[in-house]
């Protein structure tokens, strides 16, 4: 992959994918913020059911996956959030089309959750002690775009807290292990997500098509609509074969279901 020299703080340009996400955020945490102004009990506990907690998630609250990281209380963290999607989302998007990083993004978030998932029911199978709380935010996806950055443009230089350049991979080595080191302290749970999430964000970057997700599925899509027109034409072919035989006549297709005498005919008509 190629890489990309030093370059001085500056946020990308507001589009695309990145603009679709930080608004869909956005107004997410501003219509829940107004809920909780005028119906407070009720919208804490529906954004609490939004939430993600693997217990609930395995007794049938599939769409905690989907909706967790929508789900923002706090002023301070929701514009520290924001801000680094912006940042990380567009700087992606420089050099990817918008479906990728939409997919990038999506991966990582739902990756997030299923290592929670996964930690979840491994202490419980163990009887290890584990601090269960509920996962918000879009956290896991942002660190999945910070783990594709450290692998695609790991030689890109930033600004840690805005004032130290380090070089992207080194910036990820340090968000790493701090999430290892949270493991041993009461916030397991969520070190690993975390943990998950930039995983995902790599096995995405190494598996997903280069035009995004949602192009290698149309791409599969179109691929088998055609092997079926194709299917169709071939089985016709036979029929008539058998039909043309019936009448006295041989033709024969080839294994496109295109006749193969067709030109000898033409020259014949024509002679």
């Amino acid at each position: 992959m190629r890489r990309i020299g030093s370059s001085p703080f500056s946020f990308p340009e507001f589009r695309g994918a990145t603009r679709q996400l930080i608004l869909a955020n956005l107004a997410a945490f501003f219509v829940l913020a107004v809920s909780v102004m005028i119906y407070r009990d009720s919208a804490l506990a529906f954004s609490g059911a939004l939430s993600f907690l693997p217990r609930a998630f395995l007794h049938g609250w599939i769409w905690q996956p989907f909706t967790y990281s929508f789900i923002h209380f706090s002023i301070t963290a929701t514009l520290f959030e924001l801000l680094s999607l912006w940042f990380l989302a567009g700087f992606l998007e420089n050099m990817h089309s918008p479906g990728w990083v939409m997919g990038l993004y999506g991966i990582s978030v739902l990756g997030t959750a299923a290592a929670a998932t996964a930690i979840y029911l491994v202490c419980g199978t163990l009887g290890l002690k584990l601090t269960e709380i509920p996962l918000y935010g879009c956290f896991g996806g942002i660190f999945g775009l910070l783990a594709a950055i450290g692998l695609l443009y790991g030689d890109m230089e930033f600004l840690l807290f805005f004032t130290i350049g380090i070089k992207a991979r080194y910036m990820v080595a340090i968000y790493g292990l701090v999430s290892i080191a949270m493991l041993f302290g009461d916030q397991k749970m969520y070190a690993f997500a975390q943990l998950g999430g930039a995983l995902a964000g790599l096995l995405y970057v190494q598996m997903a098509p280069r035009r995004g997700v949602s192009f290698g599925l149309s791409e599969r899509w179109y691929g088998l609509r055609n092997f079926y027109y194709r299917w169709k034409r071939r089985r016709a072919a036979r029929k008539f074969e058998v039909y043309m035989r019936s009448q006295g006549r041989t033709v024969r297709f080839d294994g496109n279901g295109k006749r193969i005498d067709e030109d000898s005919d033409d020259k014949k008509r024509w002679n």
